[in-house]
């Protein structure tokens, strides 16, 4: 998550001072990505610091101002435009974990898919209620329609996310259930030696015919 590009987007609403932004952030995102004063204050000196945003005065209260600059918006212009970069993934720790289980001693691989699996089902069941109750509020109207229907897209990306998540688990597990049958049923890898082929039976001579000839009119 940008810190510095969701600030610089709450300024272009007006001027605002540190912990403010942080109320605002957290409630356009349902406190999903908490923040501390620290991390806004220390975005807001390094965007200061590029020219993106500038001090401009005080509140009634005392408080420090800080209004986005010409720099600022067309930074912020350029990130709504540019696509999210996909080519370096962020690491996934779940992703790791596995990866790792895979072949550790002690470790049933098995069992960790499936107590992961529990807890993002009842992450996905979790979201899934919020997000009746946001619809709720948007319908009865008793809301703040702009920031309901920024929590109401979020909660739908972690449904989504949550709803993957469980069915790469399903795979993962019925992935390992195909090499672990496979394995056992190889049994010994080593190939089973061919059977010898039987040699094949001379031809009959003119004798033998006779005699069969012989035998048979006795008979």
């Amino acid at each position: 998550m940008s810190i510095r590009h969701g600030l610089l987007a709450l300024l272009e609403r007006g001027p605002r001072y540190g912990s403010q932004l942080r109320t605002e952030f957290e409630s356009r995102t349902g406190s999903t990505w908490p923040l501390n004063v620290g991390q806004v204050y220390t975005t807001l000196n390094r965007l200061e610091r590029d020219g993106m945003v500038a001090q401009g005065g005080e509140d009634e209260a005392g408080h420090a101002l800080y209004a986005i600059t010409d720099s600022g918006r067309e930074e912020l212009k350029t990130w709504f435009e540019k696509p999210v970069d996909r080519t370096s993934p962020a690491r996934d720790e779940l992703a790791i974990k596995l990866a790792m289980a895979v072949g550790a001693p002690g470790v049933d691989i098995r069992a960790v898919i499936q107590s992961q699996r529990r807890h993002t089902v009842k992450a996905m069941q979790d979201y899934t209620r919020l997000k009746a109750q946001a619809l709720a509020a948007l319908e009865s109207g008793a809301s703040r329609e702009r920031d309901d229907v920024a929590w109401l897209l979020v909660l739908e990306q972690l449904i989504f996310q949550t709803e993957a998540e469980a069915r790469w688990l399903d795979h993962c597990e019925a992935r390992l259930i195909r090499l672990s049958t496979a394995a056992v049923g190889a049994g010994d890898p080593r190939p089973p030696e061919p059977a010898e082929p039987a040699e094949p039976a001379e031809p009959p001579t003119s004798a033998s015919r006779s005699a069969s000839r012989s035998t048979s009119r006795s008979t």
